[in-house]
């Protein structure tokens, strides 16, 4: 019988990466979340942490960490909201779209690179919060659609701001605390 050598499934290191990431990410949207004036939407730093985990982890690590992460913070007001709960899995794995461009692990993000990055992420927010939350929210829970939309539309703007922040910012610290490819030398 052949054995069959392909991997299957995620690396220790991802596994690790979703859990660890999901927690900051619960913890950032659970206690630093900033009231935008729009009815249960906040300015939420999770998403620019989400920024980071899903291009150094790729699409399926930024989906898993955002959906345990929002799943988790809303458990802990009474019930996850399925629609934003989904939206943020689909934002994560569209940030994770980023890894092959961004190549973190190679230690090199030129301004391309960032222009690149935060040009896919007003896409993805644009996806994620403008649609998918808010068709969600109509079809899940019956929601008026000028109260969905209005909220898709500031989430949208925080979301975009925060990660193009936050987010932009975790990414060259990331990338200025690692050793330089040609930093070790012969002696």
């Amino acid at each position: 019988m052949k054995e069959n050598n392909k991997k299957t499934g995620l690396s220790v290191r991802s596994v690790v990466a979703t859990g660890i990431g999901a927690a900051v990410f619960f913890i950032l949207m659970k206690y630093i979340a900033i009231p935008t004036g729009v009815p249960n939407t906040n300015v939420n730093v999770a998403e620019g942490w989400l920024a980071l985990i899903a291009g150094l982890f790729g699409p399926v690590v930024g989906f898993l960490v955002g959906v345990i992460g929002h799943t988790i913070t809303d458990a802990t007001y009474g019930a996850p909201w399925w629609s934003w709960v989904l939206a943020d899995g689909v934002f994560g794995l569209l940030l994770g779209l980023s890894k092959r461009f961004l190549d973190l692990e190679g230690g090199d993000l030129s301004t391309k690179k960032l222009v690149q990055f935060n040009v896919w992420q007003i896409i993805a927010n644009v996806i994620a919060w403008l649609i998918v939350a808010p068709i969600g929210d109509i079809l899940i829970y019956k929601q008026p659609a000028s109260k969905v939309f209005l909220q898709g539309a500031a989430a949208t703007i925080v979301n975009i701001l925060s990660v193009a922040i936050i987010g932009s910012i975790l990414l060259v610290a990331y990338i200025k605390s690692r050793p330089k490819k040609s930093s070790l030398r012969s002696e």
